[in-house]
């Protein structure tokens, strides 16, 4: 580890189990100034569920995002990168594969964090674009394979957990139909309200609740029903627990080709968003508080770190 801050841009990416992101930053007087912050979807977590192993396609998906990284980076000309991945690299049997396939890339190691640091960074880069957050505040993050629930105030220690439910696990496992059966939305409703009541975290003590990743910011955005997606929009916005009980009764109820229709909704996150949106809706009937939307995450607790010569 390293104590002497960055002298110049420095590179965050995030492997997660449906995509791939990257945010490049520097210094600056008031904080780390974005330059870049781009997504891949590449469903690197296709079929680990049930087989335990990334498919040849989905690393391949991935690796030709890793390639074109490699150009971005280089046009900034950043000086320190760190690329975590979460939760499907820590299920998969075949990791050396990624592992050696990331290097040959971007001449970095792929750290896979445990859920603590995932769900400690999460917080971490979701507060520090919130001024007025009422505490405790919670923070969560729907991925494709896990979910990350945090909660904590200032001088406190985090009560965090990452529970291993996410888009695109719960998709493959529970809701098979195109739309869901009733029948399989009951299961899968079950099956996270038990890992929610045995998660030992107070949803109910939270007095902010943000929500960060995908599956968060695609809810906003259809929310609001942008035309097309808005970063600056999506940022801030509120999103209340009878909204998010209501749209994820409708994504449940619709086909994949209609969900598609949605003006922000892209191909990779199209049949796996019902799933997203059941896992928030399951939290907010437990949270006392509407939901706010960050575009601040996990990449950014990186770059903070990176920054800050913390890494």
């Amino acid at each position: 580890m390293t104590l002497r801050q960055a002298q110049g841009p420095v590179a965050a990416i995030d492997c997660g189990t449906n995509s791939v992101r990257l945010l490049v930053a520097e210094a600056g007087p008031d904080g780390p100034v974005e330059l870049e912050r781009t997504l891949r979807l590449t469903r690197l977590g296709q079929g680990v569920d049930a087989t335990g192993e990334f498919h040849p396609d989905a690393l391949a998906r991935t690796f030709a995002a890793c390639d074109d990284y490699a150009v971005i980076l280089s046009t900034h000309g950043v000086q320190s990168v760190r690329f975590v991945a979460t939760s499907a690299a820590r299920d998969a049997r075949n990791r050396e594969e990624f592992f050696t396939g990331v290097r040959a890339r971007l001449g970095v190691e792929a750290e896979v964090i445990s859920g603590a640091e995932e769900a400690r960074l999460s917080f971490d880069g979701a507060l520090g674009a919130v001024r007025d957050a009422v505490w405790p505040a919670l923070v969560v993050d729907i991925g494709g394979g896990s979910t990350e629930l945090v909660l904590g105030a200032p001088a406190t220690p985090l009560q965090a957990i990452s529970l291993d439910v996410g888009s695109v696990r719960l998709r493959e496992r529970f809701l098979a139909s195109d739309p869901p059966t009733p029948a399989e939305v009951g299961e899968a409703s079950a099956f996270v309200d038990g890992l929610l009541d045995a998660s030992g975290i107070d949803l109910a003590a939270a007095r902010t609740w943000l929500g960060v990743g995908g599956t968060a910011t695609s809810l906003s955005a259809i929310v609001q029903g942008l035309e097309t997606y808005d970063r600056a929009r999506v940022h801030g916005s509120t999103v209340t627990r009878g909204d998010l009980a209501a749209l994820a009764d409708r994504l449940l109820g619709s086909t994949v080709a209609q969900v598609l229709q949605i003006p922000t909704m892209v191909p990779g996150r199209a049949d796996v968003i019902c799933a997203g949106a059941l896992v928030c809706a399951r939290i907010a009937a437990r949270v006392g508080v509407d939901l706010t939307v960050s575009e601040s995450d996990i990449l950014d607790g990186v770059v903070a770190e990176l920054l800050a010569g913390r890494h």
